[in-house]
């Protein structure tokens, strides 16, 4: 009798306690699926802001723009899956524009005043330079654009833009709650172990360092003697520190939750990110236009050092512990 108490008192408590979630888990429910919710709602109130303020200079649509992009990039690290399905993420975010596509192709639209290309559908089968968060910040804070008089076009033109990303946006958020999350929790469709599904975020990871340290970073200090202030990213609307910031901020939660409780490399990942998180902070550089500026620009090559620092950190101490490596990532082509 006494044995089947204890046995019943057992089974109750297991039963009352609550299952501990895997890492998969909580990077999907903490971080992932949030982070689409958010990028949906606030390219959906982009959206809206645009049918009555379309005017490059109004407040409330810079306003709208500065949220939904932040809610982009918050997420920009996470290159597979439903970002990736038809091009989505190159249709919100055509960055590098190494060859000046968008001016190109924004020019070529204005001058025409098409309005066959502006319904949703047709849009959508546009050119993917004329597309997305970049495109949108060339109409709204070009310095030359902008200068030049509003007209009914120009302001149809940001309307489709801003709905477009806000389709895009819906379609990405979608996919993760309806099929994408429960295909990373169950590993036994498209990945075939939970391994894989470890790989797949911790490549994210990576690639979300190696893109601060490369592009945002790499891009617009050039070298020494040639630095390049305007391939910073963002810079007309004077984002390029910022978007930095968040970067750092939004990977740190992940490279936390793939340590997977491991508190001493969790300790030396918090203080890997600290320094660059702080600096970048303190870079009071909002267009990266130091760059240029010997006096400056050795704070911006310290940043990158430090980003440097932490990827390799992550390279040779996180990854091992999750049994796997860094892997091909979208930067190099795959």
């Amino acid at each position: 009798m006494k044995n089947y108490i204890l046995i019943l008192t057992t089974l109750a408590s297991l039963t009352a306690a609550p299952l501990q979630a895997s890492m998969v888990d909580e990077v999907l429910d903490d971080q992932i699926l949030p982070g689409m919710q958010t990028l949906a709602e606030m390219s959906d109130d982009l959206a809206q802001t645009s049918q009555t303020a379309c005017q490059a200079g109004d407040a409330r649509l810079q306003n709208a723009f500065g949220a939904a992009f932040d809610a982009w990039i918050r997420v920009s690290h996470l290159r597979f899956g439903p970002t990736e399905t038809n091009n989505r993420a190159f249709a919100l975010s055509f960055w590098p524009d190494s060859r000046g596509k968008i001016p190109k192709t924004l020019a070529a639209t204005l001058s025409r005043e098409d309005t066959s290309l502006l319904p949703p559908e047709a849009f959508a089968q546009t050119s993917i330079a004329g597309r997305g968060f970049y495109a949108l910040e060339y109409l709204l804070f070009d310095p030359v654009l902008t200068a030049e008089p509003e007209t009914p076009f120009k302001c149809q033109l940001i309307q489709a833009v801003s709905q477009d990303i806000a389709l895009t946006s819906a379609a990405i958020q979608a996919d993760w709650e309806q099929t994408y999350a429960n295909q990373m929790r169950e590993a036994d469709g498209r990945y075939s172990d939970e391994s894989e599904v470890k790989q797949e975020l911790f490549k994210s990871l990576n690639t979300g360092l190696q893109m601060l340290s490369d592009m945002r970073l790499g891009r617009p200090l050039g070298s020494f003697d040639a630095p390049r202030p305007k391939r910073a990213e963002a810079w007309r609307s004077g984002r390029s520190q910022h978007h930095i910031v968040l970067a750092l901020q939004s990977l740190h939660p992940l490279a936390v939750a793939l340590a997977d409780g491991d508190q001493p490399l969790i300790d030396a990942l918090d203080a890997a990110f600290e320094k660059p998180i702080t600096r970048a902070l303190r870079l009071d550089d909002p267009s990266l236009a130091g760059v240029a500026d010997p006096a400056k620009r050795f704070r911006i090559e310290a940043l990158q050092q430090e980003i440097r620092d932490l990827k390799l950190l992550v390279e040779s101490d996180l990854g091992p512990s999750l049994g796997v490596q860094a892997g091909f990532n979208s930067l190099d082509g795959d």
